[in-house]
């Protein structure tokens, strides 16, 4: 009897012990899960919070600079604005208008600058050279004495692939080019002085295929861009600070920048062209002052027509996120 007592407690030991296994099992599995479904469920919201901010930053847009406030300050939007902020009952959103024109035409820009414009967004000099040359091998004509040795590292690549030998139709076509990494092109993070992370511009955001060779946009041209044309790293930096606190508003308050940044202050300007990239960028809100981490960005590149043409504003690329 004693034997079958200790036989059946110990039963009942290893079966307690199974049970518990099973239900912290089950438990970390439903918490895991929750944890996924909320994050999924905030993921979403904070998507259509976006994409909502960037309707409205389009409808503010079109009303533009005729309806003013009391203080005569525009009541929606006027022109050489760089960002639009925006505050649900549940969340923030902020819009950043990115004039296309600010910055370089990725089929025109000079090898010179193209190289400066690498180096200054982080690529080793050797590196930076081999990329500006696959560059402008890539978008010049198919050479009429053979292939180019860029393009015999590309048939012996695996996959292989042909480059196009013409202007480039998306700047997506320079991740294929010799040299180039996801990290130069899409941008990175670096530690600044306080050792804090902070991000680092990519290629994608300096060169577009409906870029220009300037006059580039003060209030958003990237500072790698402003450095490459000759603007000294001082200014530049004080440019920064300047414009996401007050925005310039016109020419005069450029031409005091002159007589200390260098003559690439000359190929800065107040605003863009008819072609733009609307950033928004969105935050849910968590209690009266805290704002979660989770973050969404979606962004489009659109054409605004003239007044009366139809459609006023054409949608020529869409990023479900950036």
């Amino acid at each position: 009897m004693r034997r079958q007592k200790g036989a059946a407690l110990l039963a009942v030991l290893w079966l307690s012990a199974i049970l518990a296994a099973i239900a912290f099992s089950l438990a970390t599995t439903v918490r895991g899960e929750t944890e996924r479904a909320s994050t999924l469920s905030e993921g979403v919201r904070a998507y259509y919070v976006a994409t909502g901010a960037l309707e409205r930053a389009l409808a503010y847009i079109e009303w533009g600079p005729s309806h003013r406030n009391p203080d005569n300050t525009p009541r929606y939007f006027e022109p050489g604005m760089a960002r639009l902020n925006f505050q649900f009952p549940s969340a923030a959103a902020t819009v950043e208008i990115i004039p296309e024109s600010s910055k370089f035409d990725i089929n025109s820009i000079p090898p010179q600058d193209l190289y400066r414009l690498l180096v200054n967004l982080g690529a080793e000099p050797p590196r930076a050279q081999e990329i500006a040359m696959a560059i402008v091998d890539w978008r010049q004509p198919n050479p009429t004495a053979g292939p180019s040795v860029f393009d015999e590292i590309y048939v012996a690549s695996n996959p292989t692939f042909r480059a196009r030998h013409a202007s480039l139709e998306e700047t997506e076509e320079l991740l294929l080019v010799k040299g180039m990494t996801p990290e130069l092109y899409h941008g990175s993070y670096i530690r600044n002085a306080a050792g804090r992370l902070q991000p680092r511009a990519g290629l994608k955001d300096c060169v577009s295929v409906y870029g220009s060779g300037g006059p580039f946009d003060i209030n958003s041209v990237q500072p790698a861009i402003m450095t490459t044309i000759g603007i000294s790293p001082e200014v530049v930096t004080a440019i920064e600070q300047r414009r996401y606190a007050n925005p310039f508003r016109n020419g005069a308050e450029i031409a005091q920048l002159a007589q200390f940044g260098g003559p690439g202050i000359s190929r800065l300007t107040i605003g863009g062209n008819t072609i733009f990239t609307l950033r928004s960028t969105s935050r849910l809100r968590i209690g009266e002052d805290r704002y979660s981490d989770m973050t969404r960005t979606v962004s489009g590149v659109y054409k605004f027509h003239k007044s009366g043409y139809t459609p006023w504003i054409e949608v020529l690329r869409w990023y479900d996120s950036n």
